[in-house]
C-alpha cells in the first residue's frame, strides 16, 4: 500500500489522552507568566501545529509574527489599555467592579507574544466562495492547533482580544489586505488552573451539553 494512501488508526488510551489535553487546556493570563524563555524547539513546535490546522481549499491563509521585543510588546500593551477602558464602561454595578478587577492580558509578562493574521489569496478559494468567512474561521483552527500543542508542551498561552486590530497592524507594518485575527501570549506558567480562571471567578456558569444541543430545527 502507498504510504499516501495509508491510515493511522488510533488507540482508545489516545483518545483517552487527547480528551485530557483539551479538558487542561487553559487561557494564562499574566500575573501567571514566568519570566523564563522558550526554546525554540518548543516554538518551532507551536507553530508547526498551527501548520497542520485544516484550511479552506487548502489556501493556508496565515501568517505569524513572533514578538519579542520589550517596545513592541509595550506599544501593543498601550491598546490594550485603551480598550480596556472603553470596554469596562459597556458593564454595571458589580459586573464592572469585577471586569477592572480582572487580569485580562499578559502582553508584557510573557517572553513571547505572536500576531496571527488572515491574509486573504487573489481570486475564488475552493469552499469560500459562499461563505466568506471561511478562510478567518481556518486560522482559528490554527490557533486552537497551537494552543493545545502549547498546552502538551506545558507552555501557557493567553489571547487577547482587547486590542484595536488597526493599531495592533501599524505597530507590526502589516500589510494592508492582512486582517488580525489573534493575538497571542506565550510563557512557562507558575499554575495552569483546573477550571477556567473565569469560571473559578463566577463570571459566567459552565453550558452542559443540553443546554447547546438543538435536535433537528430550532423550534
Amino acid at each position: 500500500m502507498k504510504e499516501e494512501h495509508s491510515q493511522r488508526i488510533f488507540m482508545p488510551e489516545e483518545q483517552e489522552l487527547l480528551e485530557e489535553i483539551m479538558l487542561h487546556r487553559r487561557d494564562v493570563r499574566g500575573n501567571h507568566f514566568l519570566d523564563k524563555p522558550i526554546p525554540s524547539f518548543a516554538i518551532d513546535k507551536i507553530i508547526q501545529a498551527g501548520l497542520k490546522a485544516p484550511s479552506v481549499g487548502f489556501s493556508q491563509p496565515w501568517e505569524f509574527v513572533l514578538i519579542e521585543n520589550k517596545e513592541t510588546k509595550k506599544a501593543i500593551k498601550e491598546t490594550f489599555s485603551e480598550e480596556t477602558k472603553k470596554a469596562a464602561l459597556l458593564f454595571a454595578d458589580e459586573k464592572q467592579k469585577q471586569y477592572i478587577a480582572l487580569k485580562l492580558e499578559g502582553i508584557t509578562e510573557a517572553p513571547l507574544n505572536m500576531a496571527v493574521f488572515y491574509k486573504p489569496k487573489d481570486g475564488p478559494v475552493l469552499g469560500q466562495t459562499s461563505m466568506p468567512n471561511m478562510g478567518k474561521y481556518s486560522v482559528v483552527c490554527a490557533v486552537q492547533n497551537m494552543w493545545l500543542m502549547a498546552r502538551t508542551l506545558n507552555i501557557g498561552m493567553g489571547w487577547v482580544s482587547i486590542l484595536d486590530p488597526e493599531k495592533v497592524k501599524k505597530v507590526l507594518h502589516a500589510p494592508q489586505e492582512n486582517q488580525l485575527i489573534a493575538y497571542l501570549c506565550f510563557g512557562y506558567t507558575d499554575m495552569f488552573y483546573n477550571k477556567p480562571e473565569l469560571e473559578i471567578k463566577k463570571w459566567e456558569q459552565k453550558k452542559i451539553q443540553q443546554d447547546v444541543v438543538i435536535k433537528e430545527k430550532y423550534g
